[in-house]
């Protein structure tokens, strides 16, 4: 009994044995069979890194501010009896906004008009009388008196009357309607807001590092996250005398134009100073660019050296700077004239080999300008 026990345990040892031998010998198969697969080539579009003269520049965020812009206030407590505007329009200068009720001045201006009238009558006998020696020099005095008093008792009634007819001080487009028909309006109370919008102000700072190179006149591109791919250009129209103690920086401000309105006052923007002098640089295509935290790398296409043919690709890190449009420069780790993968780098590795096909690479810009869907 103990013999058939003995002899099954060695059976099952030696049963167990030869499975793991054929086990190891498949395993190890399929790994020489893996070293020897080749991969099938991917396919990649490609472009060439290209030496390009960039303007230097001077980038800062500023804001937006009409060149004029105030909020349309009541002069005179009164009754609103007229708007004349609708909200978001365009005014030019001297346009009617609102009329205020002007019913107790009209009222009294025919009286007032009648004593400047009757003085200038009293004025004018007691002239000839004075010149007669008929009346004293004081009584003629008091007269002459009386009529300016009556003429300026008119011209305050007048002047009333119109600051009661609250006019546009200036041309540009209206805001929102602050106020409501019969609505009694303090002195001081706000009517409208009122913004000339076109050229309009860019108001921005840069350190005091930099003033010697800023002057009125130079070029300033203005780009802004509310309005992709639209770039305005202005100039530098003011350089301000003063520099701020706390932040050691100048404030600059420059002059754009702004016909379709787009730019608005309180808008932050980004403005760029271009300057006269240029810089050589190695631009690639953004898309080219392999981010990673531990370090940027572009992928070079070369000639595979093991007799293959073909391309083989090598990942090469770089450091990168200015970002223009399509392009960012490549201050190092990159030479003019290399060849590297422009799109979908993300998907590959080093020492991958390639097919290169440009049928559809995309077309990259310094300028570009995005198509409207």
């Amino acid at each position: 009994m103990k013999k058939r026990i003995l002899f099954a345990v060695l059976g099952l040892v030696i049963g167990i044995a030869a499975l793991a031998a054929v086990k190891a010998l498949q395993i190890r198969a399929m790994i020489e069979q893996g070293k020897k697969a080749v991969l099938p080539p991917d396919t990649v579009t490609t472009a060439v890194a290209r030496a390009e003269s960039w303007e230097t520049s001077l980038s800062a965020v500023g804001s937006l501010t009409a060149v004029q812009g105030v909020t349309v206030a009541a002069e005179l407590p009164a009754k609103v009896v007229e708007i004349a505007f609708e909200p978001g329009a365009r005014v030019r200068q001297g346009d009617l906004l609102i009329r205020q009720d002007t019913s107790v001045e009209e009222a009294q201006l025919p009286g007032a008009e009648a004593q400047v009238t009757l003085t200038q009558s009293v004025l004018a006998r007691d002239l000839e009388m004075s010149k007669e020696k008929i009346i004293s020099q004081a009584d003629y005095d008091a007269a002459v008196a009386g009529h300016q008093q009556a003429m300026a008792q008119a011209g305050t009634l007048r002047a009333t009357i119109a600051k009661k007819s609250i006019r546009a001080p200036f041309g540009g487009r209206l805001g929102i309607r602050q106020v409501n028909l019969g609505q009694i309006l303090r002195e001081g109370d706000p009517i409208v807001t009122l913004q000339s919008l076109d050229p309009i102000y860019v108001n921005f700072a840069l350190p005091q590092q930099e003033l010697s190179r800023l002057r009125t006149g130079l070029p300033v591109r203005v780009t802004s996250d509310a309005l992709p791919g639209l770039a305005i250009n202005g100039r530098i129209t003011t350089v301000n005398p003063l520099v701020d103690a706390e932040t050691r920086n100048v404030q600059l401000q420059a002059t754009v134009a702004n016909p379709e309105e787009k730019l608005h006052p309180g808008m932050f923007v980004n403005a760029a100073v271009g300057l006269p002098l240029r810089k050589k640089v190695v631009a690639i295509p953004a898309t080219s660019v392999l981010y990673a935290p531990y370090g940027d790398s572009v992928f070079v296409v070369n000639d595979n050296k093991e007799g293959k043919g073909g391309k083989v690709l090598r990942q090469q890190f770089v450091r990168l700077g200015e970002r223009r449009g399509d392009f960012v420069a490549v201050t190092n780790g990159l030479k003019e004239a290399e060849t590297i993968v422009s799109t979908g780098v993300f998907k590959l590795r080093n020492s991958q080999p390639v097919v290169v096909d440009n049928r559809l690479a995309p077309e990259f810009r310094l300028a570009p300008k995005p198509k409207n869907d």
